[in-house]
């Protein structure tokens, strides 16, 4: 009776005015609510009653008392804490929850949102390889991967090729809806993992529907960026990884990407298209039409008596129906007459052989190519129309097989490259002007600059892409025989690497090239990469008439995009072009 009439007393200070009292009740800890839940809630919430005060505090400063056993509020602590289990959570709600499965035409796929660092899209198509698009640039990645092909979609287009018209529009409707869903069932993945770990780690229910809330608003951002960010010209250059004999079909034709570009959708239902065929029921690969406008020129260097090599020149041309083969030297690795039989298979490769000499192949290497079926030398600037294209070339002043030879350096360099240019000249002033520029060493080449649209070069074993100040590009391509024998002395087989142009056949301008890039000794791994020129993607201003391009590769998800001129020259490198292998 006691307690009960203890528990009925009033405050003394409480107010007489019930709605004043509920106010005062609440705002004093709720005293009428029982004993127990009033001591469980104050466990947490309060410290022990008597404050300890400082010699220096006095009790008219109850704000500056000093309450033992109080934990220290610390609000950036708790938010990062926060931050850092909502992040962890959408990334594991991702992971395990994340992906969804969706038909697309003939095939199924599971579409899934990954964290990355970099963003893209990554379509994965085995056996063959895979496609990886820098479509943006944000927290999360886009990742399509083809588990099957419906047996009986499939057959239906077999049975019924005309359905193939129809095809990329059902796809692109497939795409899109698949995407609403991805992005639904991604938001309930991250709010979901966020929430289960906050819970699980804090065991407060409000600081986990915080976690939740605080992930989807992340998710939400990583969108915000994607959109922000989209660059449809993505899928104008494509980078494949997978099996070498796919990459035309899956990659798809440099002409007709540019001509039936329109939305990004629509590109990767055309990817999806020929992947298809590539899998279709009979199992049997389509055959390669190559565009008939273009002229497709396979530029190969430094070779260096790897005779795999010849295979790979082989099945490229064979995949990619090249019209002309251009190699920029050093073929050989000594030059000696004991190395000539090594090159016996340039005349049945299929296609015809240009050639220049590079600083590992000696006058006797150039006199035994000389003459042979389908092979052409050039040298001392010589021009010749080989597969529709005028070239002209000049071999390399140096022959340094071992290091005991002292070189001569760029002046003799420069005096070979003086020669082309004078040739570049005499056929410009008779009305034949010449398409390509040949030499082994890029500084040489570099002498033609303004003389012709293009220049090809090789001799540093690795690839670079400059447009000169006068508006020529040169291409500098890397070792198509990964180093040769010397590869072995490497901690990591240097790649074996080359790479297909595709010129107008009106005009011989460059409209795209593909970068091939094989693994080196005991590797197999095969990548090719496409890439255009900013004045020939969509949109892109015209060049001036009777001038040489002058732009750069495109790259990043503004490439083209901006408002200023298309094209214009780039940095040379810094590094000097003698400085390389020799």
């Amino acid at each position: 009776m006691a307690r009960a009439a203890r528990s009925r007393t009033p405050h003394p200070n409480s107010p007489r005015n019930p709605p004043h009292r509920l106010l005062f009740t609440w705002l004093h800890g709720v005293p009428a609510l029982p004993a127990a839940v009033r001591r469980a809630y104050r466990s947490r919430r309060t410290a022990p009653a008597a404050p300890v005060l400082g010699p220096s505090r006095s009790l008219a400063h109850p704000a500056s008392a000093t309450l033992p056993g109080a934990a220290p509020r610390r609000p950036l602590r708790s938010a990062l804490g926060l931050i850092s289990v909502a992040v962890l959570g959408a990334w594991l709600g991702l992971v395990l929850i994340g992906g969804v499965h969706a038909p697309v035409g003939p095939m199924d796929t599971s579409m899934a949102l990954r964290p990355s660092l970099t963003g893209g899209t990554r379509i994965d198509v085995p056996p063959l390889g895979d496609l990886e698009l820098s479509s943006h640039y944000a927290p999360v990645s886009l990742d399509v991967d083809v588990d099957r092909l419906d047996p009986v979609r499939s057959r239906a287009l077999v049975d019924h090729p005309e359905r193939f018209a129809g095809l990329q529009d059902e796809v692109t409707h497939d795409v899109t809806r698949g995407a609403l869903g991805l992005a639904l069932h991604s938001a309930v993945a991250v709010a979901s993992g966020a929430t289960a770990l906050s819970l699980a780690v804090h065991r407060r229910p409000r600081r986990a529907l915080a976690a939740g809330g605080l992930a989807l608003a992340l998710l939400a951002a990583s969108a915000g960026t994607a959109y922000a960010t989209w660059n449809p010209r993505s899928v104008l250059e494509p980078k494949f990884s997978g099996l070498l004999s796919s990459a035309p079909s899956v990659v798809g034709n440099a002409r007709n990407i540019v001509s039936e570009f329109n939305v990004y959708q629509k590109e990767l239902a055309r990817l999806v298209t020929n992947v298809t065929k590539l899998y279709d029921a009979t199992s049997t690969l389509p055959v390669y039409q190559p565009d008939p406008t273009t002229i497709r020129v396979l530029h190969v260097s430094d070779i260096h008596l790897n005779p795999g090599s010849w295979r790979i020149i082989a099945s490229l041309v064979k995949q990619y129906r090249i019209n002309v083969i251009i190699d920029t030297g050093d073929t050989m690795d000594h030059g000696s007459a004991a190395e000539n039989h090594f090159l016996d298979p340039v005349s049945t490769l299929g296609a015809p052989y240009v050639w220049v000499r590079g600083n590992h192949d000696s006058r006797g290497t150039q006199k035994y190519l000389t003459g042979r079926p389908h092979v052409t030398v050039l040298d001392h600037g010589r021009a010749v129309r080989v597969a529709g294209v005028r070239l002209a070339g000049v071999g390399d002043p140096q022959f340094t097989p071992d290091r005991s030879v002292v070189a001569a350096g760029e002046p003799a360099e420069r005096t070979a490259g003086g020669r082309l240019a004078d040739s570049l000249r005499t056929q410009r002033l008779a009305g034949t002007p010449v398409d390509i520029a040949l030499a082994h060493n890029p500084t040489a080449v570099t002498e033609a600059d303004g003389l012709a649209p293009l220049a090809l070069a090789g001799h540093l074993h690795h690839r670079e892409i400059t447009t000169l100040p006068q508006g020529t590009r040169l291409m500098v391509e890397g070792s198509t025989g990964g180093g040769g024998l010397r590869a072995v002395q490497n901690k990591k087989p240097a790649p074996v690497e080359a790479s297909v142009l595709y010129l107008d056949r009106t005009t011989k301008r460059l409209q795209a090239w593909d970068e091939i890039t094989l693994g080196g000794l005991g590797l197999s791994r095969a990548e090719v990469s496409r890439h255009l020129p900013r004045e020939n993607q969509p949109g892109a201003a015209p060049s001036p008439s009777g001038a040489p391009h002058s732009s750069g590769a495109s790259s990043g998800p503004s490439s083209g995009a901006s408002s200023g001129p298309a094209y214009g020259p780039l940095p040379r490198p810094a590094r000097s072009p003698s400085g390389g292998p020799r």
